[in-house]
């Protein structure tokens, strides 16, 4: 009887700890993070991370990190375009304008639903440069 019950716990721990690291906190965190409460968000987009490392979107709403974690995004899914574009954005704030025309390049290759940003890329970079040149 006392085996019966050791192997009846094992399998209801191990089918318990499946389901907790099955759980995705990622939908209920982007619901948090739209209705502007960043701090409960990032608290379950961090517990998303822990419990599904491999999930990219998570990585995206972390702002403390968020060059660190957009490039851990694009190095899980390398076709994230949302991630590409925002790392375009980033490197065009930090005046990265060589990694911005390397991006730049990647991101009209892979872009499906937000190519219409590719023309303000270019008018944003050419801006620059015309500061530049002048």
């Amino acid at each position: 009887m006392n085996k019966l019950f050791k192997f009846t716990l094992l399998i209801f721990i191990i089918l318990i700890s499946n389901t907790i690291a099955k759980e995705n906190f990622f939908e209920e965190a982007k619901i948090l993070y739209d209705e502007g409460k960043f701090e409960e968000s990032k608290f379950l987009f961090q517990r998303n991370i822990v419990f599904n490392p491999k999930d990219s979107q998570s990585y995206l709403y972390n702002d403390r990190e968020k060059e660190k974690n957009i490039n851990v995004t694009l190095l899980l899914d390398p076709e994230n375009e949302n991630a590409m574009y925002m790392l375009i954005d980033l490197k065009l704030k930090k005046s990265d304008y060589k990694k911005v025309k390397e991006l730049s390049k990647k991101f009209e290759i892979i872009c499906s639903s937000l190519c219409n940003k590719i023309n303000s890329i270019n008018v944003r970079l050419e801006n620059i440069e015309a500061k530049e040149d002048s």
